[in-house]
């Protein structure tokens, strides 16, 4: 799996950059670190970019399978009205109340209002995950929605510590009960 070998070069690239300034006095290795920080920085980056970019594409594989018209935004949601409402489309500071299933993109339910109600957030204030703040954002009362967080937007490196592993891309079913 793709995730365990990024997991490994980040591991490898922090224990050699620990062992590189065990062996130098302490002037040379205050000016090791400065320098081994900037490039341990680059190193990290490159290794997330890298992993954004496979788990975009096992995003748009899932996407394919299904043969779903999505629509990908900025920040890498992936989004679709599967039925219309007639309602207020949902706003920034409005309180939004939805039904909701969130399942792993190997089918597995993690969570759904039909055991533990209704869920109701404040629009870009309370504390849920990014991507559904987003997500929220282009549907109408009424509407029923399909969007698909990558981790980065759901649970990130940790998860949630129960049902969702870390690095967990996440499938939405939504839908928008109120805005208010």
């Amino acid at each position: 799996m793709m995730f365990s070998k990024i997991n490994i070069f980040v591991f490898v690239i922090v224990a050699s950059g620990f062992s590189a300034g065990c062996h130098h006095s302490e002037n040379t290795h205050a000016k090791q670190v400065n320098i081994e920080s900037s490039a341990f920085k680059e190193k990290l980056i490159d290794a997330n970019k890298i992993y954004v970019k496979q788990e975009s594409d096992e995003i748009d594989q899932y996407v394919a399978h299904h043969n779903w018209k999505m629509i990908t935004t900025g920040t890498g949601l992936r989004y679709m009205i599967t039925k219309k409402g007639t309602g207020k489309q949902a706003e920034e500071s409005e309180r939004a109340r939805l039904n909701f299933k969130i399942s792993l993109l190997d089918g597995t339910l993690c969570y759904s209002s039909d055991s533990t109600g209704a869920k109701e957030f404040l629009i870009g204030q309370d504390n849920v995950e990014t991507g559904l703040h987003e997500g929220v954002k282009y549907m109408h009362v009424g509407d029923k929605a399909v969007i698909i967080l990558p981790s980065h937007l759901a649970y990130g490196l940790v998860g949630d510590e129960h049902k969702i592993p870390p690095h967990a891309s996440l499938l939405y079913e939504l839908e928008l009960l109120s805005v208010r």
